[in-house]
């Protein structure tokens, strides 16, 4: 397999030759299974001969002693390749760049070996039952407890930023700069999470005495009053414009298209679009179904001529040939399912490319667009509400507010007729 990737017979003897030659064109072989690109192995060979040669400079001479030396070699590999680096983010993705290949390298020939280990639990270690009191004592969803778990996370960073050694340490100071620098990067309904997540934790630590005083009691909630934000939805020429951005010749294009069309159509989420699956399209009935909604139920769509022509055009041409059977795949190898977020940050690219201001721009903006159209042309809040799969109909109510043409009539004429 490496002749099909180097042309020189030397390089290929200097692969074989090396004690970590076998394991690398193993590794090899499995890449191109997997329709890694040649350019892809042509970068991860060299630094794994790289990793060879660290190891062997540390004495290692069998395979299962390497897992401790991939983070020894990332920080070498940062310090070495890392100069340049002006940020702190971009000297983590140098490393990152180095632990991927080892890592998955050493999954291929070390059954034991996880390429992701388990991260310990922010603060596991000053207290150790936290997580387990959400759990056991509190019922939390896994979904919720991940929460917890990411904001935590961000609070023991700032701690580590700020150099505070002891959560005993903490004080209403540190909290509020705490929260104040979280605030720039995210909304208020954000921010009020992480503000349930800090008061349900300091409550904690005052309770197992880890704290001399109850900072749960200096955490405010952001204000935030019902049906105050406006919707963040696009106008429809604005729609075509972000469409005429996409180039349907690539296979990054086709998919897309079918992406942005299945969001602004019938005004999925994206975590719907990327849970979509062959099985839910009827091409027979012209329809698909978006099984276990938000709201609990399942919903049935006409597939309009226009999405079932872009989802088809991927799938013929597009699609990597797979057992799985999502419609929506990564176009880079491992060809692996969707995420949501990746749907998300789809839509976010094109929105950008087409030059629209929006506020955080992202799939929940097609969303809302989708929303307003129907909600110009007339339907009332309910059909609407069932249409888009809103759990609650206050969820549509805030759509009242840039419903422009009945608001004009209330202005202008007689408002209790209207109504």
């Amino acid at each position: 397999m490496l002749e099909r990737y180097f042309i020189r017979p030397e390089t290929i003897d200097r692969i074989r030759a090396s004690w970590l030659g076998d394991p690398i064109e193993k590794y090899v072989i499995w890449l191109d299974e997997r329709d890694y690109s040649p350019r892809n192995i042509w970068r991860r060979v060299p630094l794994l001969m790289h990793f060879g040669d660290f190891a062997q400079s540390r004495g290692c001479s069998l395979l299962d002693d390497l897992p401790a030396l991939v983070e020894p070699f990332a920080e070498q590999w940062m310090v070495e390749h890392g100069r340049n680096c002006k940020t702190e983010a971009a000297l983590s993705k140098v490393g990152n760049e180095a632990r991927g290949p080892v890592r998955q390298m050493l999954t291929l020939i070390l059954p034991s070996y996880s390429s992701r280990p388990d991260r310990k639990d922010p603060f596991s270690d000053s207290v150790p039952g936290f997580f387990l009191y959400l759990r056991d004592e509190r019922g939390l969803r896994d979904a919720t407890i991940k929460q917890y778990r990411y904001n935590l996370q961000l609070l023991a960073l700032y701690l580590k930023k700020i150099k505070v050694d002891s959560l005993s340490e903490l004080s209403p100071l540190i909290l509020s700069g705490f929260i104040t620098n979280r605030g720039q990067f995210v909304g208020k309904r954000t921010l009020g999470i992480l503000c349930a997540v800090l008061r349900t934790f300091l409550l904690y630590l005052h309770c197992h005495r880890l704290t001399a005083t109850d900072l749960s009691r200096t955490i405010e909630y952001p204000k935030t009053y019902r049906l105050s934000e406006i919707p963040r939805s696009i106008t429809w020429d604005e729609v075509r414009r972000m469409l005429r951005t996409i180039d349907r010749r690539s296979t990054i294009g086709k998919r897309d298209y079918a992406i942005i069309l299945l969001l602004v159509t019938y005004g999925l989420r994206a975590r719907e679009v990327a849970a979509l699956t062959l099985d839910d399209i009827d091409w027979k009935r012209e329809r698909f179904y978006v099984p276990e909604r938000k709201a609990g139920h399942s919903t049935a769509y006409p597939l309009s001529p226009v999405v079932g022509e872009a989802i088809l055009d991927y799938l013929q041409q597009g699609r990597p040939k797979t057992t799985d059977r999502h419609i929506f795949f990564r176009v880079p190898a491992p060809h692996t399912p969707m995420s949501w977020s990746s749907v998300s940050m789809r839509a976010g690219r094109y929105l950008r490319k087409a030059g629209i201001p929006v506020p955080r721009p992202g799939s929940h903006t097609l969303r809302h667009t989708c929303i307003q159209r129907l909600v110009d042309v007339g339907f009332d809040l309910k059909t609407i509400g069932d249409y888009v799969g809103h759990r609650s109909p206050s969820s549509t109510e805030v759509y009242t507010k840039v419903a422009v043409e009945t608001l004009r009539e209330v202005a202008l004429g007689d408002g209790e007729e209207v109504l």
